[in-house]
């Protein structure tokens, strides 16, 4: 990475310049709505829904939700990732006599399941940068060919984070190579955040473009009603995003400090992948381990020491919630069937928070009451294979 003394501030305004940097570099994906989800988010699930779970006997919460899916499943490389990637080649490039001094030959290095490694890939091929690539021997086959795909030196680890760690130190031993981590730098967290500038923009356009289209009668009164919370209304209330290594949340904070809009982390519970959460409501020491084989595998990784600056130090983040494995399957069983769409189990923990967590749902409906509110919720990736959403609905 870029020496931390060279790093822009991690503010706002910084992720506004690593907008500029990166624009030519990425798509800006779609933001969507779903009529039925935002319908089933809204509706008070069952006494029989919630028998047999961590909710048992509590009154079902009533909260009004519209949802906004910002889809970075159709980002380049099918994932978030490619944002901090790419602000960190670009913010390395610029690093004075790293590349006179045969930094591109040196090439980087990072450790990761999939996504980041596929970006990172791309990103180093696109600045003729070599670039060798560590990842865990059970990666998803599909995400393993792709990395390989864009020219990279894919070599194989342990599936722990210290383990990943020890190779990627190993092969920088050799080369020489500059580590670029997948979530713990400013240049990665600010790259990030660009995905939170876009939501707010693109979900404020939408809410002025259905105004105006109801003023003129090209749209019915209640089909308005169905996304928009009232007239005049100017954007998203609050935004959810899963969190592993907290780059993606961590930068969406940041992106939204000074506006008004509440962030939330979602997480995996299985088998304490849910360290940033027991962290953030324990003794505020960020968790440093973390061995977990939760479906969603992009999500395995403990929080890193710069987001954790952002989500705890700084309460940039309003709170972290966690689901089961089968609140994943089952949100990501809904965005495939009634959204028409691929995403990877990762990419539905904060959907999966918007439906079955009725800690966040009683939260949403105290504090919104009826008017409710319009949530943004990020599908991080869509790096899924047929054959493994078959094993997963099996």
């Amino acid at each position: 990475m870029a020496d931390l003394s060279t790093t822009l501030p991690l503010t706002r305004d910084s992720v506004i310049e690593a907008h500029k940097l990166i624009q030519p570099h990425i798509h800006r994906t779609p933001v969507l709505t779903n009529r039925t989800l935002s319908e089933l988010a809204s509706t008070p699930r069952s006494a029989e829904d919630l028998r047999g779970t961590r909710w048992e006997g509590r009154t079902p919460a009533r909260p009004v939700l519209r949802l906004w899916f910002k889809c970075e499943n159709l980002q380049r490389v099918g994932a978030f990732k490619v944002r901090g990637a790419f602000h960190a080649i670009e913010r390395l490039k610029m690093e004075p006599g790293w590349v006179e001094g045969g930094g591109k030959e040196k090439g980087v290095v990072t450790h990761s399941s999939g996504n980041h490694a596929a970006a990172l890939s791309l990103a180093a091929r696109e600045s003729g940068i070599k670039a060798h690539i560590v990842m865990p021997d059970i990666s998803i086959p599909q995400k393993i060919a792709a990395t390989r795909g864009y020219g990279a030196n894919v070599v194989f680890s342990g599936s722990t984070s210290q383990e990943r760690e020890a190779v990627a130190a190993r092969v920088i031993a050799e080369t020489g190579a500059r580590l670029v981590p997948p979530y713990d730098h400013p240049d990665i967290l600010l790259g990030q955040g660009t995905m939170g500038l876009e939501l707010q923009e693109q979900v404020a356009a939408m809410m002025a473009d259905e105004e105006a289209a109801a003023g003129k009668g090209f749209l019915r009164a209640e089909t308005t009603r169905a996304t928009t919370a009232a007239a005049g209304k100017k954007g998203l209330d609050a935004m959810i995003t899963p969190c592993g290594g907290g780059g993606m949340l961590s930068g969406t904070a940041l992106s939204c400090e000074g506006t008004g809009i509440r962030v939330f982390g979602a997480e995996p519970s299985f088998e304490g992948a849910d360290d940033a959460k027991r962290a953030f409501y324990g003794d505020g020491q960020r968790i440093e381990k973390v061995k977990t084989l939760t479906v969603a595998d992009g999500l395995r990784t403990p929080v890193g020491k710069h987001p954790w600056s952002v989500i705890y130090e700084r309460r940039l983040v309003a709170g972290l919630y966690s689901v089961t494995e089968e609140e994943i399957k089952a949100a990501m069983r809904l965005v495939l069937e009634r959204f028409k769409m691929v995403v990877e189990p990762s990419a539905c923990v904060g959907l999966a928070v918007a439906l079955f967590d009725e800690d966040f749902r009683s939260m949403v409906e105290k504090e919104a009451s009826e008017q409710g509110w319009d949530l943004g919720i990020v599908f991080s990736g869509g790096n899924v294979g047929a054959d493994a959403i078959g094993r997963l609905f099996g």
